[in-house]
């Protein structure tokens, strides 16, 4: 293990957080509002923390090994959560524990909170809370890949280690910096249209702003209490669809798309092609028992609210209108439920991702025919493509530890005092990054205790980082030279 190289890129990665946090000092400034001073504070233990292991790492010229890739992800989205609840505890005046809690869902976009009364709460903070999600959506290792040339040796190791989705090593052009690159450039271009969308359907430039950030990556934080239904617009409820939609989409696919000029591919891709299968699946199914039960008076309006609650739930953002905790029948479980599924891989979203599931399926179907044919050779494929052992079997060990984690990870916040309910659905929002919940979280976790409010923080982290990042450090081999 490099011990300078991984010091000195922890450093430069801090002291990058601390520039970025000029962004809501320009905010309060325009604004008027009395935060500078807060964001000053975090930006100083930021590059104060930068420096140190700058200092540390001098002399290093070792090339970065998949044990330092793992290390330095997990170290950097751990240590910069704890930097970043600063502006929480001093602008919002949390504890401390409610202040990680916040940073936490909001770096890894599950978009589950603490806070009420954000329509009274100053705007460079509210601003922060956003840019977070923003900066968590694709990822601060992509960018910095992206811009810091000092990575181009050893940057696939961390991009490895938190690209989400199964095929990690793929890139959409031969050098890694180039792939990070155009990954970010779409995400901005992405979320400029976003919000130049929001604005042209009533938001104000600031709301308009904020809201491109938690809708392009999938976050689901809003300005407001009310989050999206604050608005009572159709219009900006259909923009906000359509932008989870595209965030929830593999942007490799964005970039073939962009490359042949020819929107069609979007359909031609299996992933993308299961993934709206879904959805419209799901849509159809809660329209039709909304609308049986009574829950709203028509096709249309059970039609528009099962389309923005589900589309937001698989997307894994959370954004409501409504409060689906309280539909009728079956719904509010489906919803938990689709979340497992989430979006693409490479994409911003979170859950098991779209790809696994199709994997997983084939796999299961497989199993069955070669009870009829043991002899013969059955390759799982998705679309042309022949999928290698060591994917599938891949896959297979993901959903075994997600399962597993799953389970200890409930059971522990159900020892804090949450009953079955909560606790299920806390864990499946934390882990799958989404945001609301059924029972005591369907709203806020407020109320949970303060361990459960860490076991939620540490399952989105788990949930994020797809599992394997962070429980590779929890063994023994990891650890032996």
């Amino acid at each position: 293990m490099h011990t300078k190289s991984i010091a000195r890129i922890i450093g430069f990665f801090s002291f990058g957080f601390s520039l970025i946090l000029f962004l809501p000092i320009l905010v309060a400034l325009i604004y008027g509002e009395q935060e500078v001073e807060h964001f000053l504070i975090a930006i100083g233990v930021s590059a104060i923390i930068g420096q140190l292991f700058v200092l540390l790492g001098q002399g290093a010229v070792h090339e970065l090994n998949n044990r330092d890739g793992f290390l330095i992800v997990v170290i950097f989205w751990f240590g910069l959560s704890a930097i970043a609840s600063l502006p929480f505890m001093l602008s919002a005046h949390l504890g401390i524990v409610d202040a990680l809690f916040e940073a936490v869902s909001a770096f890894t976009t599950t978009g589950a909170t603490v806070i009420s009364g954000l329509d009274d709460l100053p705007k460079s903070f509210l601003f922060y809370r956003q840019l977070l999600q923003w900066l968590g959506g694709m990822g601060m290792i992509v960018l910095a890949i992206a811009v810091l040339p000092m990575l181009g040796i050893g940057g696939m190791q961390l991009y490895r280690a938190e690209a989400p989705g199964p095929f990690k090593d793929e890139k959409l052009t031969p050098r890694l910096s180039h792939t990070a690159r155009y990954l970010w450039v779409f995400y901005v271009g992405m979320t400029l249209a976003n919000a130049l969308a929001y604005w042209a359907a009533g938001m104000t430039p600031f709301d308009a702003i904020v809201h491109s950030f938690s809708t392009v990556s999938t976050g689901g934080f809003s300005t407001h209490d009310a989050s999206l239904g604050y608005f009572q617009s159709a219009t900006i409820e259909s923009i906000a669809v359509l932008f989870m939609i595209l965030g929830a989409i593999n942007f490799s696919v964005h970039f073939i798309v962009w490359r042949k000029r020819n929107p069609l591919y979007y359909f031609q891709n299996i992933e993308v092609r299961i993934f709206l299968l879904v959805i419209l699946s799901a849509v159809l199914i809660v329209a039709v028992i909304l609308k049986d039960t009574g829950e709203y008076a028509g096709y249309t309006s059970s039609l528009h609210n099962g389309l923005f609650e589900v589309v937001s739930v698989i997307t894994s953002t959370g954004f409501g209108t409504v409060d689906f905790s309280h539909w009728p029948s079956f719904l509010p479980v489906l919803l938990i439920f689709i979340s497992f599924i989430g979006g693409c891989g490479g994409s911003t979203a979170g859950g098991m991702k779209v790809i696994r599931v199709i994997l997983l399926t084939q796999q299961g179907f497989r199993e069955v025919r070669q009870l009829i044919h043991p002899r013969a050779l059955l390759p799982i494929r998705v679309g042309d493509r022949v999928i290698p052992v060591q994917t599938t079997q891949g896959v297979w060990g993901f959903f075994a530890i997600y399962v597993v984690s799953f389970v200890i990870l409930m059971l522990l916040i159900m020892s804090t005092g949450l009953d079955q309910v909560s606790a299920f659905s806390a864990i499946a929002t934390s882990m799958n990054n989404l945001g609301p919940g059924l029972g005591e979280v369907a709203n806020s976790f407020a109320t949970v205790s303060n361990s459960g409010k860490l076991i939620a923080a540490f399952a989105m982290l788990l949930g994020r980082l797809e599992v394997f990042t962070v429980l590779v450090l929890l063994t023994p081999e990891f650890w032996r030279e």
